[in-house]
C-alpha cells in the first residue's frame, strides 16, 4: 500500500518559469556582471536556462563558476520573493483525492521557495512541508528530509512515493533509498530513464496509486 507521496514543486506542481522571467533578470545581471571571461558567454546563457530546473549551487559547480558570480547571483537570489498569486498546473484540485498522507519538499533559497508555496496556496493539501534551503548552513539536504519523513511517521520504503521532475535531484535521492520514484512530464521536463514510473498529470498519479494498492 502506498501510504505517503513526497512532492517536488517546480516543474512538478507548478513551472518554475510561472513566476516570470523578470523575477530573475536582476540576479542573472549581476552574475553576467561579475563573471569577467570566467565562463564563456553561451555557456552562461545555458546555466541560466539550467537555473529554471536546478538550484543555484548545481548550476554553480556544474558551469565552473566563479566565487565572485556565486557570490553575486547569491546575493539578489536569497532576497527574492513573489508578492502576487500563482496558478501552478492546472490539476492541483486532485491532490486532495489521493489516498495517502502527503508532503512536499522543495529546494532553493528558503525566501523565494516559501513565497511561491504560500503564492500556490499549497500548505494546506500537505500534511508537512519543508524548504531544503541553500542559503542556510548545515542543511540536510533533501535526502536528508526524506529520511526524516520516513522516520517520523514510520513509513517503510514501499510504502512511499517520490514524485517529481529532476533526474539529478528527488528522483535519483529516491532511488538512492529505495524508494519507487515517479517523475512529472510537464511540458519541457526531459524524460528520465531511472524513474521508476512517468506520469503527464495529478490524473494519471491518483490512477496509478490506485492501481499499486489493488495490486
Amino acid at each position: 500500500m502506498i501510504h505517503a507521496v513526497i512532492f517536488d514543486l517546480d516543474n512538478c506542481l507548478a513551472a518554475a518559469r510561472e513566476v516570470g522571467e523578470e523575477l530573475y533578470h536582476p540576479a542573472f545581471e549581476a552574475i553576467r556582471r561579475a563573471n569577467r571571461g570566467a565562463v564563456a558567454p553561451e555557456a552562461l546563457d545555458k546555466a541560466f536556462e539550467d537555473i529554471w530546473r536546478h538550484s543555484l549551487d548545481w548550476v554553480a559547480a556544474r558551469y565552473a563558476f566563479s566565487q565572485e558570480m556565486i557570490a553575486a547571483g547569491w546575493s539578489v537570489f536569497s532576497r527574492l520573493e513573489l508578492d502576487r498569486k500563482l496558478k501552478g498546473y492546472g490539476d492541483l484540485s486532485l491532490l486532495p483525492e489521493l489516498p495517502a498522507k502527503r508532503f512536499l519538499v522543495t529546494s532553493g533559497f528558503r525566501r523565494l521557495q516559501e513565497s511561491k508555496i504560500k503564492a500556490l496556496e499549497l500548505a494546506p493539501l500537505f500534511t508537512a512541508v519543508y524548504v531544503d534551503a541553500i542559503d542556510e548552513q548545515d542543511r540536510p539536504g533533501k535526502i536528508g528530509y526524506f529520511e526524516r519523513i520516513l522516520l517520523d511517521y514510520g513509513l517503510a520504503a514501499a510504502e512511499v512515493l517520490v514524485v517529481g521532475d529532476n533526474a539529478d535531484s528527488e528522483i535519483a535521492i529516491g532511488a538512492r533509498l529505495g524508494l519507487r520514484t515517479v517523475q512529472t512530464l510537464r511540458p519541457g521536463v526531459p524524460y528520465a530513464a531511472k524513474a521508476t514510473f512517468h506520469i503527464r498529470s495529478l490524473h494519471e498519479l491518483k490512477e496509478l496509486v490506485s492501481q499499486l494498492n489493488s495490486g
